[in-house]
């Protein structure tokens, strides 16, 4: 897939230098780009669509490629994660869309714009087309609510993964259907499975811990004393390995005005994001240091 993507952008003009360098940054979802600009120095609808699609393609979970290579494509479609994922990232796009027709010339240039960034910051990758920093309020809270989301579990992305946010939107209704019907037996599931209730606790311990790092990190941000928007979502990038965020840390901004001290917690957010959080606690285990190997 790599290497397709990389003969993909060479036919679009990219020298080869810079197409293994973006397919690479695509394919690890990691977005550093070797221009300031990021993908809008090339100011290319076909780049734009090349890059676009690799990146959905790298956040989809990798064993749906193998029941593709066995023919499973039932199996697939019927997937409800990746459903999910490419649902997710539809309504996002046809809303922002829609949301900053005022702002571009024509439907189709501000639906290129809208895809390219909903598909980077969903799928945690953090390339840019386009200053998002001057969209509307609502398009700038749906990027933020997708930056939370992220990609598929078992794909290169970062954020919660969309199969944590099935299962936690599953408990809601699941509760709601108890409080409604208490002699009635529920049980949450997943691509028609049941799913455990060890996972089940595993998912809510985790969305705990993913909002105490939050709120913590958030708390000594602010010591920075820069406005809320830059402060949040700095942290919120950091901690989904994204990359931009918004005001301050917008897309063609950057962490540099922030102290040493900000900088080193927005490091451990994103070792703490990418570690998915408890592999990066239990080092301050006691019982781990205690124990002989």
């Amino acid at each position: 897939m790599t290497a397709l993507q990389v003969i993909l952008l060479l036919f679009g003009g990219m020298n080869l230098y810079d197409s293994v360098i973006h397919a690479f940054s695509t394919a690890g979802t990691g977005g550093f780009s070797n221009r300031a600009s990021s993908i809008a120095y090339y100011d290319s609808a076909y780049i734009d669509g090349v890059i676009t699609v690799f990146m959905v393609l790298f956040g989809i979970n990798f064993n749906m490629y193998y029941l593709i290579l066995l023919k499973k494509f039932k199996a697939v479609w019927k997937n409800e994660e990746v459903r999910a994922y490419f649902g997710v990232i539809a309504a996002a796009t046809i809303a922002i869309t829609f949301n900053i027709l005022h702002i571009y010339e024509t439907p189709l240039k501000s639906f290129r714009y809208a895809v390219f960034q909903v598909t980077s910051i969903i799928t945690t990758t953090g390339m840019a087309t386009a200053d998002y920093n001057l969209w509307p309020e609502f398009s700038k809270m749906i990027l933020l609510l997708i930056m939370v989301i992220g990609a598929c579990a078992g794909s290169t992305g970062g954020g919660m993964k969309v199969s944590r946010i099935l299962i936690l939107l599953k408990s809601v209704k699941q509760e709601l259907k108890r409080l409604t019907k208490p002699k009635s037996v529920n049980i949450i599931k997943i691509n028609g499975k049941k799913v455990s209730s060890e996972t089940i606790h595993g998912v809510y311990i985790y969305t705990i811990a993913y909002v105490a790092v939050l709120c913590v990190s958030l708390l000594l941000i602010s010591l920075n004393d820069f406005d809320f928007a830059t402060s949040f979502s700095g942290v919120l990038t950091t901690l989904n390995n994204v990359g931009p965020g918004i005001a301050g840390v917008g897309p063609i901004e950057n962490f540099a005005a922030f102290s040493s001290f900000s900088k080193i917690v927005f490091s451990l957010d994103m070792l703490i994001g990418r570690l998915e959080i408890f592999p990066f606690l239990v080092l301050f285990s006691p019982d781990l240091w205690r124990r002989k190997f």
